[in-house]
């Protein structure tokens, strides 16, 4: 104990760091602040900062000029006031200071002199001081003494929301919000509430708008603050919708408002603000409607009028009559910032119902972005977005009330426009023109309304030219829309005539010669992946045919120097695993008994594994250079162990030598020891083993120790890979080896 008070009194007193030069480094005042912040598990250094003038520096360095000192320093006071609350007060606290620990009274007290303080900047630094502690003390056990500390304190903050003069606005909304989360205040009577309704009614739009969602996201709130919250969040969509309309022509999204409308007005018509406040509120609108369970009622029909009608603010396409119309306008005309926040809003929107009744209107205002010249890429990109989950809609609307033709129109129309946006001479607008492709295949395939519109288009003849584009970007997607569109077509039980057999091989031809010779990598993942996905939906032929494509497959992916596509080999190696046994043994990975490993389903099995040459790439996989192809490779060996080996009835490993096959197991199980098959290893069967042979596969299957492997390979590499030595090769790799460095190094 006294060697730790003589340690404490140096790091606290004015002998220790704060005494010296050093002190103006804020690197040195953020490693003390840690230090203490470390000690303060031990009583003794409690009582010791409390007695020593270290909290006094503390307090000192919360208005530090480096932001990472001034938050450590909020943040050890936090941790001093809980700390010394949780192992010193006694179980019920009451205001009076003499049943505060030391240490919390000192900070109590810091606190209220600041919030008293006319210097706006102590001030600030209270209430964010308050804000962090009513953050971190979520507990019930914490219920108690901040009940206390807030009825100490709350009169001051309910005098800051009234006077315009202190302008701590957003700190307060926060610190009310986090308050709000505290066990304490769950209870919805009380004088809190009250305070946050007040808050809401004088911060500004702006101000209240992130306590008002924070509010509705909270799981005990009154209803009343929960509606008054919402009107918050709905007041500026709310004045873009008067401002559109004739007087009385549309009533608004609201009977009445929070604050004064004139301040949202004022807001929206200045150009500097505007933008912004309907940025904000889009944000917010988006996370609510994310909610499971938000526990009031968005008016999603006005919402959605209200959304369309930015939207069409932005591209100039509602000429307003009113004054206030014609303002917001001219301030968001072209405002890239707010269509894409409202386009988000809007594929968010589409999950909800009711919104049928506007549906037209609003395909009406989305293929006007699309046809647009003036929509850039990325609201372009936001556009596609939406309209594929409202063209989901669209045709659930269509089942369920017989309006074809009003679906088929809209689908013709988007189409037309899509073959346009194929065909521009800007890379991105190509790009995510067959992403949206994609996704409309992925949503509407099973339609044929859709099937219809899509094969009486230009559509598929565009997206396979695009297999040649020059951007590699634009040919991985052009890859995964082609691919998408094969299901349609060439694929689809009712295939239509130009989904014939040569169109089928047609398409399959182009996308091996991507794989085999594309230049860049992200063709040829797209590649694998639709090649693995083909094989999941069951579109590539009998057993023999799957049989074939697999091999021819793997004998490309076992070459690719980008081990994201070897991986994407391994996965489609594990389907074809998983859908072969299924076939030939009639149950999914249905394992066998010990007295059949010699039947003829296992035989078959491990033939067709044979022929498709999976073992090869498999076993030389276990030593790829990249740890993830690796892995995943001892991940199916391990499956096809258990299922030809169900009873784990291994080989006896004395008895692998005695025949020919035994012998090149044995040079496997050495070489995979040594993680040395990448350099030792070749299919064509000059390695020691015939990958092919279907009784030495089995044999290797019996006696190689995958389990032990397994671990080997998930085992974490931090050890080598942070190691120095690994530091310092890597450092030499980079700057290159000299003399010099190498000496260093050393």
């Amino acid at each position: 104990l006294p060697q730790q008070e003589e340690l404490l009194g140096r790091l606290f007193g004015q002998e220790g760091p704060r005494g010296g030069a050093a002190w103006e480094d804020a690197s040195v005042r953020s490693a003390w602040l840690k230090g203490v912040h470390s000690m303060l598990q031990h009583q003794p250094a409690l009582r010791l900062l409390c007695s020593t003038g270290g909290m006094d520096v503390i307090f000192t360095l919360q208005g530090d000029p480096s932001l990472f000192v001034a938050s450590a320093a909020s943040q050890l006071l936090v941790h001093v006031l809980t700390f010394s609350l949780e192992s010193e007060a006694p179980k019920a606290l009451s205001t009076k200071d003499c049943d505060w620990p030391a240490c919390a009274q000192m900070i109590v007290k810091h606190i209220e002199e600041s919030l008293q303080s006319s210097s706006a900047s102590h001030i600030e630094q209270s209430l964010k001081l308050l804000s962090s502690l009513f953050g971190s003390c979520f507990g019930s056990c914490y219920a108690a003494w901040t009940e206390v500390l807030w009825l100490d304190i709350e009169k001051q903050i309910e005098s800051f929301l009234l006077e315009e003069t202190v302008q701590a606005q957003p700190v307060l909304a926060n610190l009310l919000l986090n308050v709000a989360r505290s066990p304490a205040f769950c209870d919805t009577e009380g004088s809190f509430w009250a305070l946050v309704t007040s808050a809401l009614e004088h911060l500004t739009p702006v101000q209240a708008g992130p306590l008002a969602v924070g509010l509705l996201k909270l799981c005990k709130c009154p209803q009343d603050v929960r509606i008054q919250a919402l009107t918050v969040l709905l007041q500026p969509m709310d004045c873009i919708l008067r401002a559109a309309s004739q007087p009385l022509e549309c009533a608004g999204l609201l009977d009445q408002s929070v604050s004064d409308p004139v301040t949202v007005e004022s807001l929206l018509s200045s150009k500097t603000s505007c933008a912004g406040l309907l940025c904000q509120t889009l944000a917010h609108l988006e996370k609510l409607l994310s909610l499971k369970h938000l526990r009031v009622d968005l008016p999603c029909v006005s919402l959605l009028h209200s959304l369309m009608t930015i939207l069409q603010f932005c591209n100039g396409f509602l000429s307003p009559t009113s004054p206030l119309g014609s303002t917001i306008s001219r301030n968001l005309i072209n405002c890239s910032r707010v269509q894409k926040s409202a386009l988000d809003v809007l594929a968010a929107l589409s999950e909800k119902k009711d919104c049928d009744t506007l549906i037209r209107s609003l395909f009406d205002v989305l293929l006007a972005y699309l046809q647009s010249p003036n929509t850039s890429p990325t609201v372009l990109k936001k556009t596609f977005q939406a309209t594929s989950k409202w063209l989901v809609c669209l045709q659930e609307l269509s089942s369920s009330n017989s309006q074809w033709q009003q679906t088929e129109k809209i689908l013709e129309d988007v189409l037309v426009v899509l073959q346009k946006r194929l065909c521009s001479p800007c890379w991105e607008v190509r790009d995510s023109s067959l992403e949206f492709l994609t996704a409309m295949v992925k949503c509407l395939r099973d339609q044929k309304e859709f099937r219809q519109c899509l094969l009486s288009s230009e559509v598929l003849r565009l997206t396979e030219n695009l297999l040649e584009d020059p951007e590699s970007y634009v040919r991985a997607s052009a890859v995964t829309a082609v691919g998408h569109l094969a299901l349609v077509t060439c694929f689809a039980p009712e295939s239509p005539g130009m989904g014939n057999q040569y169109n089928k091989e047609s398409i399959v031809a182009k996308l091996q010669e991507i794989l085999s010779t594309d230049s860049e990598g992200f063709p040829r993942r797209a590649v694998i992946s639709i090649f693995t996905k083909w094989l999941r939906e069951g579109c590539t032929g009998q057993l023999e045919d799957t049989e074939q494509f697999v091999s021819r497959v793997i004998q490309t992916v076992e070459r690719d120097l980008d081990w994201e596509v070897r991986l994407g080999g391994l996965e489609l190696v594990e389907v074809f695993c998983s859908q072969t046994i299924c076939q030939l043994s009639q149950c999914p990975y249905a394992p066998v008994s010990s007295a059949a490993t010699s039947s003829t389903p296992q035989n078959e099995l491990l033939q067709v594994f044979c022929r498709a040459k999976l073992f090869g790439f498999l076993f030389g996989s276990l030593c790829d250079c990249d740890k993830p192809v690796g892995q995943r490779a001892c991940d199916v060996l391990v499956g096809l162990r258990g299922h030809f080996y169900p009873m784990s009835t291994l080989e006896n490993p004395q008895e692998i030598e005695d025949s020919p096959a035994g012998r090149g197991v044995a040079w496997l199980q050495r070489t995979l020891r040594q993680g040395s098959l990448a350099q030792n290893f070749s299919t064509d069967g000059d390695a020691g083993v015939d990958f092919q042979d279907p009784e030495s596969m089995m044999l290797a299957l019996g006696a190689i120790d995958l389990l032990e492997l397994h671990d080997e390979l998930n085992k974490s590499s931090d050890h080598v890979e942070e190691s120095p030595q690994s530091l310092l090769q890597d450092i030499l790799a980079a700057v290159g080896i000299i003399e010099d460095n190498g000496v260093d190094c050393y």
